[in-house]
C-alpha cells in the first residue's frame, strides 16, 4: 500500500513544469528503494546515468553508495529509500540552484512525508544545507545529527566527492558507523542545531 500511495501521490511531478527545468528535462529521477524504508538517503542531483535511466544514483557514484550501504551500515540496497532535492539533472552536472531547489522541495517534503523514516542520510553540501535548514558548510555538518521534521538526519559527503577525494573516505566510513549504529539501535542520535 506504501509503494501505491507513493506512486499515486508523487504523479503529478510526471507533468512538473515548476522551473526552467521542466520543459526541456530527458527524464525524472523521483526515488527508488522501500517506500517505508527505515532509512531514507537524499543526495542533490541526478547525473547522466540517472538521467539516462530515471533511477538515482546508478553511476560510479550509485555503486559506491551502493557497497556504503551494504558493507558498512549492513541493509540491502533495495531495503533503503533513495531520492534526491533535485529531480531532473542540471545542465552539465552543475550544482542545483537555488530556484531549483525551491521549485522541487514540495515534492521531497511529500516523499519524506509519505515514507517516513527513522533515519535520514544527506549526500552532499546541497542535501545536508536544505535538509537541516542552515548554511553551515559541509566540512562542519559531516558526521554530525541534525533534525529534518523531527527525524535524526546525518550529513556526509556525497560518493562523487569522494571519487574526486578518495583521501575523505575514512571520515565518510566515520560517518557511516555512527548512522549504522543509529539505525540498528546501537545508540541513539546526538542532536546538533546548525544555524
Amino acid at each position: 500500500i506504501p509503494e501505491r500511495s507513493l506512486a499515486h501521490r508523487l504523479a503529478a511531478v510526471d507533468v512538473c513544469l515548476r522551473c526552467k527545468r521542466g520543459p526541456g528535462r530527458t527524464t525524472l529521477v523521483l526515488g527508488v528503494g522501500n517506500p517505508a524504508a527505515n532509512l531514507a538517503i537524499v543526495g542533490e542531483a541526478p547525473g547522466a546515468n540517472e538521467d539516462a535511466e530515471g533511477i538515482p544514483f546508478v553511476g560510479r557514484a550509485g555503486q559506491m553508495l551502493t557497497k556504503m550501504i551494504e558493507n558498512v551500515i549492513e541493509v540491502p540496497r533495495q531495503e533503503v529509500y533513495i531520492c534526491n532535492i533535485l529531480k531532473c539533472r542540471p545542465p552539465g552536472n552543475r550544482n542545483p540552484e537555488p530556484d531549483e531547489i525551491d521549485c522541487c522541495e514540495p515534492y521531497l517534503h511529500k516523499q519524506l512525508a509519505i515514507i517516513q523514516p527513522r533515519l535520514i542520510l544527506a549526500l552532499g553540501k546541497f542535501a545536508a544545507q536544505w535538509l537541516l535548514q542552515t548554511k553551515t558548510p559541509i566540512g562542519r555538518l559531516r558526521g554530525k545529527f541534525g533534525r529534518y521534521q523531527g527525524i535524526p538526519c546525518l550529513s556526509t559527503y556525497h560518493p562523487a566527492y569522494l571519487l574526486r577525494n578518495p583521501r575523505d573516505k575514512k571520515l565518510v566510513l566515520e560517518d557511516l558507523l555512527k548512522a549504522k549504529a543509529v539505525y540498528h539501535g546501537e545508540a541513539e542520535a546526538e542532536i546538533e542545531l546548525f544555524r
